[in-house]
């Protein structure tokens, strides 16, 4: 197999058109992984539960379909790695707690099931923190997952394990889930592309709110193309899912003509949380790369001054509901930032919530006007760059001290609670050669209409860009 056919360097798109062609098989594609898997995850510690034996099994069948003259699907062969919170048929999956040490689901993730019905074959469980709740993944199960570049160094979470196992090529594509930014965050620090679709784009089932606006599974990437490759496969409604999106999931398509859009930059949400000085020139320059093709760009941003008020709340009664049946393994838990979330939701009256969502509404209500006046927002994915793999949160942002995670994590959480999808896709990269991404978003479920081919698809990055230069800026079009 040819380098530029590896999985650790090429598109996954490319990938599988060479699958279709017959030019490349579903079982060199697995032992790649595989060996990019015993190379490297030694070190990394992405993917903790392995079935390499089970995936190659898969693709030898897979190829025998091929031979008897069978359509390729979608993703046929495609090497994929799931996040160890996502339950998947005859495969351990932990939520990264000794409790469920030796959980083993009969049934896959309504959103696995369809990716494998795709042809995607999985390689393995990543790894997460402990239920889900940090972002560096660590948990007391597995230990920490590190960053492909610098070992001392963590990779965001909660979907860590997905995002490095996609970095280091020991998969061509990932999933992940996020809520306060678990998909957009380890995405933006090791160097992937991360979509958070609109709530309901993807239906998340098996769940404990099957009406959970803020939690979703997203896709994570190598490029753009890719994640609409896989959004093409995710998305679709389910009845069990009474928010799911009844639309027809759109494949992934070019429409490179962007000229006249009206978008909005900031780098701080108008001094909503510090950033650091790296990151909002990367940001900007940007900015400047899509007025250079002919877009209306402006400094702007929401009215989202309330943000952190508003999911100081939304994070406890979440809690209450998704964690009402391990409450007590929780509550014994070693992270320190999920026995606060256990001990916040206890002390939450049902008036408190009522306000928050009050609140919320005249939230949502801002953010629809300013989405009448712009069609993408653009700010920074994360405020910070990969921080030291022991840290909860990173200690300093642009010359100002970090109170905790909420505050480290505005730039994500905020676009959460406004209900918008968003993509992290890299931008630029710092003087110490770390990924800086930025996140765009648009208006509820407007990713088809507004994002769709904005330009020419990202391309995989073979060393990381030069410090404080936008990369990537054309983008497909998205479903969100």
């Amino acid at each position: 197999m040819s380098a530029t056919l590896d999985v650790s360097l090429a598109p996954a798109h490319e990938v599988v058109a060479k699958v279709a062609a017959r030019e490349i098989s579903p079982v060199e594609l697995v032992n790649t992984a595989r060996r990019a898997y015993e190379r490297r995850n030694g070190e990394l510690n992405a993917i903790v539960t392995p079935i390499f034996d089970r995936a190659n099994a898969e693709a030898r069948e897979a190829e025998q379909r091929l031979a008897r003259g069978a359509r390729p699907r979608p993703l046929e062969g495609l090497p994929l790695a799931v996040k160890d919170s996502i339950p998947t048929a005859g495969v351990r999956t932990t939520y990264g707690s000794p409790t469920f040490r030796d959980s083993v689901p009969a049934e896959d993730a309504l959103h696995i099931a369809r990716l494998r019905a795709a042809g995607a074959i999985i390689v393995g469980k990543t790894n997460t923190p402990e239920f889900e709740v940090g972002i560096n993944t660590r948990n007391p199960l597995f230990g920490h997952t590190v960053h492909p570049r610098d070992a001392r160094l963590g990779c965001g979470g909660s979907s860590g394990g997905s995002a490095v196992a996609l970095a280091a090529g020991m998969c061509a594509l990932a999933d992940g889930t996020d809520h306060g930014g678990s998909v957009r965050i380890p995405a933006s620090l090791v160097g992937v592309v991360g979509l958070r679709p609109s709530p309901g784009r993807i239906p998340l089932f098996p769940s404990a709110w099957v009406a959970d606006p803020f939690s979703v599974p997203g896709p994570l990437a190598r490029s753009v193309r890719d994640v609409a490759l896989m959004m093409s496969v995710m998305a679709g409604p389910d009845p069990r899912v009474p928010i799911s999106i009844d639309e027809p999931a759109p494949g992934p398509e070019l429409d490179p003509d962007v000229r006249g859009w009206r978008i909005a930059w900031t780098r701080d949400l108008m001094g909503l949380f510090a950033v650091d000085d790296e990151v909002g020139a990367a940001v900007e320059l940007a900015a400047r790369r899509f007025a250079e093709l002919g877009c209306d760009v402006e400094e702007a941003a929401p009215d989202w001054r309330d943000a952190r008020e508003i999911i100081e709340v939304v994070r406890a009664y979440r809690t209450t509901i998704v964690m009402s049946e391990l409450r007590a393994q929780a509550a014994a838990s070693g992270n320190a930032w999920l026995r606060e979330y256990i001990e916040r939701a206890d002390r939450l009256l049902a008036k408190d919530a009522g306000a928050a969502e009050a609140q919320r509404s005249r939230y949502l209500e801002r953010t629809a006007a300013f989405f009448a006046r712009y069609r993408l927002l653009l700010l920074p994915a994360t405020a910070w760059t990969a921080f030291p793999k022991e840290r909860d949160f990173p200690e300093i942002v642009g010359g100002r001290r970090m109170s905790g995670v909420i505050e480290a994590i505005l730039a994500t959480y905020a676009v959460t609670i406004a209900g918008l999808p968003a993509l992290a896709l890299p931008c630029g990269a710092s003087r110490a050669g770390l990924p800086i991404h930025g996140h765009e978003s648009a208006r509820p479920k407007r990713f088809p209409q507004r994002i769709r081919a904005a330009l020419r698809p990202a391309r995989r990055q073979r060393r990381p860009a030069r410090a404080g230069r936008p990369r990537n800026i054309r983008q497909l079009r998205l479903l969100g």
